[in-house]
């Protein structure tokens, strides 16, 4: 495969992943685009060789910090906003299914709003499906102190009580009443 077609599959593999994380970062949809552009640019000045093994902790470690370089440019704080809660458009068979899951990531986004920055990045990543060593590395972070920051922050989510309910406790059951036999 050459160089070109490597950047294309990586291109298509990790833009939607990268987009979204950035947009978390930023708060912004188009200034997250331009922050993934900037890291596929950065991509092609890259021998394949030298990132092909690592290639999506490296790219989210790029984005990252061209997006936290951003964030100190505005220098205005981080906080995710209605616009992440909007989802792709894309083919649902059920529109009620997807307004249900429309709702419930917009609660999820919430109650990830309200946590700690650090806490709030490390479990994007860590939703996102990377290994602990693999968030510290973009993080900068060590891995411990990445797995305590998830392991505060699902803590924290479980510990309120809208992420009670959407996380891991069912509902309570509703009581029913026997009815009483028929009288004759």
């Amino acid at each position: 495969m050459d160089r070109r077609q490597w950047v294309l599959s990586v291109l298509e593999e990790h833009e939607g992943r990268l987009t979204r994380f950035a947009a978390r970062i930023l708060g912004d949809e188009e200034s997250a685009r331009d922050v993934v552009q900037h890291a596929f640019l950065r991509l092609c000045d890259q021998a394949p060789d030298q990132v092909r093994d690592r290639v999506a902790p490296w790219l989210f470690t790029v984005c990252r910090n061209r997006a936290v370089d951003l964030l100190r440019k505005r220098r205005r704080t981080v906080s995710l906003s209605d616009s992440d809660a909007r989802e792709r458009p894309g083919h649902e068979p059920d529109p009620a299914a997807a307004a249900e899951r429309h709702d419930l990531y917009g609660q999820i986004s919430e109650l990830v709003a309200g946590l700690p920055c650090s806490q709030r990045e490390a479990i994007d990543l860590w939703a996102e499906g990377f290994a602990y060593g693999e968030i510290a590395q973009i993080t900068g972070h060590s891995e411990g102190n990445v797995r305590v920051l998830v392991h505060r922050a699902l803590r924290t989510l479980r510990e309120r009580a809208l992420g009670r309910s959407l996380v891991d406790e069912p509902a309570p059951p509703v009581p029913t009443v026997e009815p009483k036999p028929a009288s004759i």
